[in-house]
């Protein structure tokens, strides 16, 4: 009788092993995957390496899950395919600011902060094995191409959101091409 059903019970705890790991293996990339639709479309421009400025998260509007009502948030849905990524992050004078850079399984493959830059502008140049990164920018090395750069910056009063909203436009995500990079 226990040989009958050997088998079966072994079979089932293979499937069931499997679809587990699978189901480790692939949620971080589906979460990931809805978080760059949405982000990216977070001010309607859709476009891959081009920074995003959205409006203070509110009760009614929150691009990301549970946002944080003190920090104002701009993000840059990335795609490496089409070449190396230049970040740069224009810093907040005498305020907590950070720059995230999360890649396509959910990772944190990078954080600066104000702290890192003593005032100056964070230069990250996102890319694959074998780039390089530009003179001025500190590689970081990906293994997908897509994930998301998040900027926070820290208000002390929502009163500030305009002078704040102007030093982060400043902020720049953009594509340079292999062969500007080689001159």
């Amino acid at each position: 009788m226990i040989r009958k059903w050997l088998l079966p019970l072994l079979a089932g705890l293979a499937a069931a092993a499997i679809a587990w790991q699978g189901t480790l293996v692939a949620t971080p990339y589906v979460l990931m995957s809805a978080a760059m639709k949405r982000i990216g479309n977070a001010d309607g421009n859709g476009r891959a390496n081009v920074f995003a400025f959205g409006p203070m998260a509110t009760a009614d509007r929150q691009p990301i899950v549970r946002p944080s009502p003190d920090l104002v948030y701009s993000s840059c849905v990335f795609d490496l395919s089409q070449g190396v990524v230049l970040v740069d992050v224009e810093p907040v004078p005498e305020r907590y600011w950070s720059i995230s850079i999360f890649d396509a399984r959910t990772d944190v493959a990078a954080v600066r902060s104000d702290r890192d830059t003593g005032g100056k502008t964070a230069r990250l140049a996102l890319l694959r094995k074998g780039q390089k990164a530009p003179a001025g920018y500190e590689a970081v090395e990906l293994g997908y191409d897509r994930g998301i750069a998040l900027i926070r910056i820290l208000l002390s009063d929502p009163s500030e959101f305009e002078q704040i909203d102007a030093i982060r436009r400043k902020s720049k995500c953009r594509t340079v091409s292999a062969k500007l990079l080689e001159k």
